[in-house]
């Protein structure tokens, strides 16, 4: 499925005159044509598949050398809450223990930014990234940690502009509280920031 910009105009029409706008006054005339364009953005992921950044993956022997652990801190996210509509974002860390492939750091991010670029919830977008690094590695562990700001905490309801979420998702050898403390530690180590 594509986005279809003409139904998302009309929408937008429509949910101006809904809350006592006018559509056509001046600031608003070209509203409905950069959401559609802004949500083209947003919501690319919907229809993609994000074990294709991972087709590539390197298989390796045992004399090569891959380290133990592999862990990309900080990699910036952006995602649209599914209850409201309004935007999350934050950092996400992700690590994984080799066990026969690895793949360039860039394509974790990719992983991130496909399964972010749909509606959404962090809790199962945690889930998800995991999911696919299990899938398309087949690594002996793989731990997910994200943090983000959601719009709809910050912007309405309680209205808590400094609060964030962290949702982990751990599998394999990186299930285990145990195993995951070595990698959170190395996580608060580089002193990367929340959303």
């Amino acid at each position: 499925m594509s986005i279809d910009s003409g139904r998302i105009e009309a929408a937008v029409v429509e949910l101006l005159h809904a809350i006592g706008e006018d559509p056509a006054r001046p600031g608003l005339v070209a509203t409905p044509r950069r959401i559609a364009e802004s949500y083209a953005e947003l919501f690319a992921g919907v229809d993609e598949d994000p074990l294709v950044h991972l087709a590539d993956a390197a298989e390796f022997t045992a004399g090569d050398a891959v380290g133990e652990l592999v862990l990309v801190r900080d990699i910036a996210f952006r995602s649209t809450c599914e209850h409201h509509l309004l935007p999350f974002t934050g950092v996400a860390h992700l690590a994984y223990l080799p066990a026969g492939r690895i793949v360039g750091l860039g394509k974790l991010a990719r992983v991130v930014e496909t399964l972010s670029s749909r509606p959404q919830l962090q809790e199962r977008l945690t889930d998800q990234i995991a999911d696919t690094l299990e899938r398309g590695l087949e690594p002996r562990g793989v731990l997910v940690v994200m943090d983000a700001r959601h719009g709809c905490v910050t912007a309405r309801g309680t209205r808590q502009a400094d609060s964030t979420t962290v949702t982990v998702a751990g599998r394999g050898a990186l299930a285990d509280p145990g195993a995951q403390a070595g990698v959170l530690a190395l996580i608060g180590a580089g002193g990367g920031g929340s959303a």
